[in-house]
């Protein structure tokens, strides 16, 4: 056994949360660092999406959006209840946060949101290479002049005529992690509104959206709380600005009384007027026991073994031909490892091909996560050998490792 490994073996023995591996449904054979994409799924939403099918929608039928077969709630307060628990994994209260719709879908409402708090005010303000949704998001608001500044000149490009600073906490290719108090601070030293991404960051690192006195904020629910392919996403609105805003899809859902339907809109009070569309009840169902369980470890523990993890991994890659792109410092990226190589596509498809899945950010970046709830060190330990015998044969050379699948 070689010394990494017998190193791993014994941070796992005393791993105080290494129980809580058994509580995903992990398949044989994989060693998944691809959780900051895609979490696998957890045993409890399996036997929860049985119970909606089965007893709540089977049994219940349309009776159950104001009471559940056998009580424990109903499906109209979801969306509330579901951000609710998000809200201590993000530093928010709990009526700040509220689960609807996707990432895409939230930074519209919550661009338009920060254009009705900034009236008068037109350019948002933004990095070149955030998440492409991001900006697209931008370049889709009528009227409104999108502005790119890179990290070193952000704080200079911030001036009176900006409305909002829309910035993703930590950026989905590299890794690295803004200083979310800060840049609040000096957005709002101008009279701007800020709204965090916090999609690579929920649930991974910490996050303390009220400490840094933000605004607004969108974060993604299929990453790491683990709510399952395409899963709600969630949206936060600080309190001082529910009385507010105004956001421009105003569904029938953010009515103040929906069931009045009334041919005029009303919004509904607070982070509640963000809803549309009625709300997806078995994805929201899904969401629920991923967030259930992400809080149930914590985010103390999730974010001391996330850095320990990944501190161990690059002690176990050292020396390989790979450019760590990612800040050397733990406290400064978010929860994964991103390496530079010319060939990332073909060495991401080789690992995967041995079942260390990971995955690539086009044109040159090796992206590895590390979702702290179900990876062990060992898990860790055999990656790295995996890459280093990848690297070392020339393994990544194969033709069918170059053809680009549809999703990378």
């Amino acid at each position: 056994m070689s010394d990494m490994m017998q190193r791993a073996r014994d941070l796992d023995a005393a791993d105080a949360i290494a129980h809580f591996r058994h509580r995903f449904d992990l398949p044989e054979g994989v060693i998944y660092l691809d959780g900051n994409s895609l979490g696998p799924l957890p045993k409890a939403s399996r036997e929860r999406l049985h119970r909606v099918i089965d007893a709540e929608w089977g049994e219940g039928l349309i009776r159950s959006w104001n009471e559940l077969p056998g009580g424990g709630g109903d499906w109209i307060a979801m969306p509330q209840r579901v951000g609710a628990k998000i809200s201590p994994l993000v530093g928010a209260k709990p009526h700040e946060v509220i689960a609807c719709d996707s990432v895409s879908v939230n930074l519209a409402k919550l661009i338009g949101a920060a254009l009705s708090l900034n009236p008068g005010r037109n350019v948002v303000l933004s990095e070149p290479g955030n998440f492409p949704t991001d900006l697209y998001m931008i370049q889709g608001q009528p009227q409104v002049e999108q502005r790119l500044a890179g990290r070193d000149e952000m704080i200079e490009a911030l001036d009176e005529s900006v409305a909002l600073l829309l910035l993703t906490h930590v950026h989905y290719k590299t890794g690295e992690m803004f200083d979310m108090e800060r840049l609040t601070k000096a957005a709002h030293d101008v009279g701007a509104i800020v709204l965090w991404d916090l999609s690579h960051s929920g649930g991974a690192v910490p996050v303390d959206l009220n400490g840094a006195n933000a605004d607004l904020a969108v974060g993604c629910g299929y990453k790491y709380l683990n709510g399952g392919p395409g899963a709600p996403a969630y949206a936060f609105v600080a309190e001082r600005h529910h009385g507010d805003f105004s956001q421009p899809l105003t569904g029938w859902f953010g009515h103040a009384q929906p069931f009045a339907f009334s041919d005029e809109y009303e919004p509904a009070e607070g982070v509640k007027r963000l809803l549309a569309g009625t709300p997806p009840v078995l994805a929201m169902a899904a969401l629920e026991s991923g967030v259930e369980l992400i809080a149930e470890i914590g985010m103390e523990a999730l974010v001391a073994k996330s850095r320990a993890l990944s501190e161990f991994f690059r002690e176990c890659v050292a020396g390989l031909d790979l450019d760590l792109v990612s800040p050397r410092e733990p406290a400064q990226r978010g929860s994964q490892l991103s390496f530079r190589h010319e060939n990332a596509y073909a060495l991401s498809q080789a690992l995967i091909a041995r079942g260390v899945i990971g995955d690539f950010r086009d044109p040159d970046i090796l992206r590895l996560g590390f979702a702290p709830a179900y990876l062990r060190f060992a898990d860790i330990a055999e990656a790295a050998r995996h890459l280093a015998e990848v690297l070392e044969t020339g393994e990544w050379e194969r033709d069918e490792y170059s053809t680009r699948a549809a999703v990378t």
